[in-house]
């Protein structure tokens, strides 16, 4: 499968990846969006994004721009830079994917691009468009990370997190140092964890058995209050409670939504249905699965409800409006991981409560989720088809989670049932990957309810 675009971003195989094909890219996005002649460059931490990352820098510069190499550093302290300068930018990662596959991501001076900006990219990829601006330059940046830094402290004050003591689970985060520089900075103890040079792709929002155990173990032998830690690139975040329980990036993003007095909240419709249940919110729009289409829901919203927010279940969280906590957080509409992680953490400890006390005070609805990899992504489309097309297959795969009460085809096929239950199933974007999700009212059947689905879903590869 050719590098495509998905969820977020354009993603491949890094053998697909050629610089010959990255350098296309890089004149399509600027010739297309008329991007201007400054270009923001970040990186995370695989193996082949040093490489790549040098290709955009040299194909820029000699195209007639200005590139600022921000080096390894997360996806949100690299746009926050570059928005703040009004500047284009691109993001060199794969995200939690592994690390033999690799992508980019593209900033507009004003934020992500759009589904329309990607089509557009495309489009000038296939023409081979070439861009041609005034003689360009090449100067290394090393103010994005502290600035991203010093925009939580600064908002939330030195003193917030003091008494708390937080692990960090570094294994390849590119924002492994960034946590623990903001989470010190909030008056928290830091305890590093499992340190890796090797890549390891950790996907939040579909954590492994065998990395559930370790969080529960180091939570216990280190006497943590939590865990943070993020996915790759550092735009969607992991938390756990005091017993090294991830909680849901849904979940965060009611807590962070709260925190800010939020009115209006824009989330995909593989969230959970928390955010509807709760009085806080004035509206609650629902989009198909990805931050373009959150952004775009936020931008619909925004006219009669200034003060808007979006998440998604990943818990990745896009903050639209400037708030107001000890200092002013100003707006930041891509996925940023240290906002749900940093808020959650102040709401328990303003309140006087723990993170899992706070939790079980909001409305009873649990989520999960997991994923059938290396998947034959052709054989997966038709047996999601005839799910949705043929309603016999359709009852009869889901006979055994009760009757359907309502069906969604917002993104993939979500069903709703009599009983409360949701199971949502959907392709991804752009990797070999079968999306399993579910809600229930209760932790236990949630579970059950993933387990189930993917034992139904059969070989898909």
């Amino acid at each position: 499968m050719a590098p495509s675009f998905g969820t977020s971003g354009l993603r491949g195989l890094v053998s697909e990846l050629t610089p010959e094909l990255v350098a296309d890219y890089v004149h399509a996005f600027l010739s297309t969006l008329d991007a201007g002649e400054t270009l923001y460059v970040g990186r995370d931490l695989r193996p082949s994004s040093p490489d790549i990352s040098k290709v955009i820098c040299r194909v820029a510069e000699h195209a007639g721009v200005d590139v600022i190499d921000c080096g390894a550093l997360g996806t949100p302290a690299l746009a926050l830079a570059s928005m703040g300068a009004s500047a284009a930018a691109i993001m060199v990662t794969g995200s939690h994917i592994p690390a033999d596959r690799n992508g980019l991501k593209f900033y507009l001076p004003d934020g992500e691009i759009s589904k329309a900006d990607e089509a557009a990219i495309t489009a000038a990829y296939d023409a081979r468009e070439r861009f041609v601006g005034a003689r360009g330059s090449y100067t290394k940046n090393t103010t994005a990370e502290p600035r991203y830094i010093s925009r939580y402290i600064d908002a939330f004050g030195a003193d917030v997190l003091a008494d708390l003591r937080i692990g960090i689970y570094r294994h390849s985060s590119v924002a492994r140092d960034t946590m623990e520089h903001i989470f010190t900075g909030l008056g928290a103890e830091i305890v590093p964890l499992a340190h890796s040079d090797i890549f390891i792709p950790v996907d939040t929002e579909a954590v492994d058995a065998d990395t559930r155990a370790k969080l529960a173990d180091w939570c216990r032998d280190n006497g943590l209050d939590a865990i943070a830690s993020t996915d790759g690139d550092a735009d969607r975040p992991m938390l756990t409670d005091a017993t090294g329980k991830v909680i849901a990036g849904d979940v965060l993003g009611v807590l962070t939504a709260q925190v800010l007095n939020a009115k209006a909240v824009v989330t995909p419709v593989s969230s959970n249905d928390m955010v509807r249940r709760l009085p806080d919110f004035e509206a609650v729009q629902l989009t198909e699965i990805g931050s373009p289409f959150v952004i775009a829901g936020m931008d619909q919203l925004r006219t009669d409800h200034p003060d808007v927010v979006g998440f998604e279940a990943n818990g990745g969280f896009l903050l639209g409006f400037e708030a107001m906590i000890k200092g002013s957080l100003s707006p930041l509409p891509t996925r940023d991981c240290m906002l749900p992680m940093i808020a959650s953490l102040y709401a328990a400890k303003t309140s006087g409560q723990s993170l899992a006390e706070l939790i079980a005070d909001l409305p009873a609805c649990f989520t999960a989720a997991d994923r059938l990899q290396n998947i034959d992504r052709a054989q997966a489309a038709v047996f999601l088809s005839r799910l949705i097309e043929d309603e016999p297959i359709r009852a009869a795969f889901f006979k055994p989670f009760g009757a359907i009460a309502s069906i969604d085809l917002t993104d993939g096929l979500r069903a709703d049932f009599t009983n409360g239950d949701v199971v949502h199933l959907r392709l991804s974007g752009n990797a070999p990957e079968f999306r399993i999700y579910a809600q229930s009212n209760s932790e236990t059947r949630v579970w059950d309810i993933v387990a189930q689905t993917k034992k139904r879903c059969g070989n898909l590869n």
